[in-house]
């Protein structure tokens, strides 16, 4: 069979149970339909597989026309931070338990990953942020983010002092548990449960989000994605910064966590028809009528 995609990247979570077993079925498919099939090392280490090559993510990112992840969002996520500069797109399989970028249920994973194969797909583009620590002159950290950047305090620490400045404009000093600066794809994360507001990813917009700030009257508020977000740590014990929280950092009180857009965006692919709403409405459980209680 003839595939709008002439090589193709599989990449999975193979240290959760029961994906091993998937990722070979996948494999399989992918090489009936005369596709070059590149396997990220450690994926293909789990899986055992000889009729595949096996790739760096570097490698997968230089000669990948389409990259197929198999896992949780987590998965998605670090996939996309390291494929976005290459412009790969991403296709994502939900083997985790949510499931908000890893949009193809693995049940359905046969007919959405065929169709999709077969140029049959919806595509858009996701915004990125990066994040540098400044100490003094010196940058001593660097992470890209797809959901969000968060600096907080640890868990074994009270709150945080933080002085927030906007474009070169002063915003305020707040004191908090933390304060997360979130993309429209990460506006249903961490974000949405400290009350944030939920983006959709075709604006061009990011969010600042505080998390249990000691004065109540600090809200969120929606940014252009054009601005230059400046976070200085003024007080507070133990304070890290973290990128889509699987990536972190320690601070220092004066460090600056520079948070600005991505200059390239992450491609993704959904099988045709795909629905954001209809995503957020099997996520968040709209679909369901609350329970009222009888008198």
């Amino acid at each position: 069979m003839n595939s709008a995609f002439r090589t193709v990247a599989l990449v999975g979570r193979y240290q959760s149970e029961g994906v091993g077993e998937t990722l070979a079925e996948i494999a399989a498919m992918l090489r009936s339909r005369g596709v070059h099939l590149l396997l990220e090392s450690e994926t293909a280490d789990a899986i055992a597989c000889s009729h595949a090559e096996r790739a760096t993510i570097d490698q997968i990112g230089a000669r990948a026309d389409l990259a197929v992840a198999l896992g949780g969002d987590g998965t998605m996520l670090g996939l996309a931070r390291s494929l976005a500069c290459y412009q790969v797109p991403l296709v994502g399989i939900n083997h985790g338990r949510l499931g908000f970028v890893t949009d193809i249920a693995l049940t359905q994973w046969r007919g959405a990953l065929a169709s999709i194969l077969d140029g049959e797909y919806d595509s858009e583009d996701r915004s990125l942020l990066t994040a540098r620590v400044l100490r003094g002159e010196q940058e001593v950290w660097r992470q890209l983010a797809m959901n969000d950047v968060v600096v907080s305090r640890s868990s074994r620490a009270g709150m945080i002092e933080l002085q927030v400045h906007v474009d070169g404009v002063y915003m305020y000093n707040q004191r908090a548990d933390g304060l997360i600066v979130a993309t429209p794809t990460g506006s249903t994360a961490y974000a949405l449960s400290a009350n944030g507001p939920i983006l959709h990813p075709g604006l061009e917009g990011l969010v600042l989000v505080p998390v249990a700030p000691q004065a109540l009257s600090n809200r969120p508020i929606a940014l252009p994605d054009s601005a230059r977000v400046a976070i200085r740590v003024v007080d507070g014990r133990e304070p890290r910064v973290a990128g889509d929280m699987q990536v972190f950092s320690d601070l220092q009180i004066g460090d600056d966590i520079i948070v600005e857009r991505a200059p390239f965006k992450a491609h993704f692919l959904h099988p045709a028809g795909y629905s954001y709403f209809a995503t957020l409405r099997s996520k968040l459980n709209w679909h369901e009528l609350p329970i009222l209680s009888r008198p």
